[in-house]
């Protein structure tokens, strides 16, 4: 019986793992998608004369961060 609990206690830890690291993946993606969309809206407001340069840079060096750090899967998708 304990050999059954022992394998179940291992299977439910594994599911959760695998659980954290799937939220984990998304919250990534779902950030790289908001610091996209923050450089894309600094470089248009730049491109029309209401931005300031140093916040396109800002953005790029943010989103480039992000990239370093979780890679670049969401511009894939």
């Amino acid at each position: 019986m304990a050999g059954f609990l022992d394998r179940a206690k291992e299977q439910a830890q594994r599911g959760l793992t695998q659980g954290k690291q799937k939220l984990d993946e998304v919250q990534a993606q779902r950030a790289g998608g908001d610091l996209l969309k923050k450089l894309g809206a600094a470089y248009f407001a730049e491109q029309r004369g209401t931005g300031d340069p140093r916040a396109t840079l800002q953005a790029l060096q943010e989103l480039e961060a992000h990239i370093a750090t979780n890679g670049d899967g969401f511009l894939r998708g």
